[in-house]
């Protein structure tokens, strides 16, 4: 199959990305990587990271899936009443209507991806929060130059 047109992917760095706290003493903040106005999709894709102890309010969406890709540190997930634990290197799908919630228990962050189709609103609500700025440790797990050894 041939085409005569190319698309020009959307290509965003850390640098980039716009986080907020959704509300002021929220212990969780949201990185917006790819969003509705960004790419003309209804998807939310950002990355979540969660102080010590933070946790996301139970919350549930009407017709979105929600997936989570942990990137580094540990916590507990739980969807209608069960609970797993969650380490880096997992997945976790919350099916439409899933009242879940997410909570940091290790002792450092917890950064996660974050993937919601279709939108419902969620980047509308991230965005209505309070701006703040990624940190060293947030841009140095962004770019994993947290888990780089030296070759010597």
């Amino acid at each position: 199959m041939t085409t005569d047109s190319c698309v020009i992917p959307v290509i965003k760095t850390p640098g980039d990305y716009q986080a907020f706290r959704i509300s002021p003493h929220d212990t969780n903040r949201l990185a917006i990587v790819f969003d509705p106005t960004i790419v003309n999709m209804s998807l939310t894709y950002c990355v979540e990271i969660f102080d010590v102890g933070g946790k996301t309010p139970p919350n549930r969406h009407k017709m979105a899936v929600e997936m989570f890709f942990v990137l580094k540190g540990e916590g507990l997930a739980t969807c209608d009443g069960k609970t797993a634990h969650i380490q880096a290197g997992d997945s976790l799908l919350v099916p439409a209507t899933g009242t879940h919630e997410v909570e940091n228990t290790g002792t450092g962050r917890l950064y996660a991806l974050c993937l919601m189709i279709p939108n419902e609103d969620f980047a509308e609500l991230i965005r209505s929060g309070t701006p703040v700025e990624l940190d060293a440790e947030d841009l140095s797990v962004l770019r994993r130059s947290d888990g780089l050894v030296a070759c010597t």
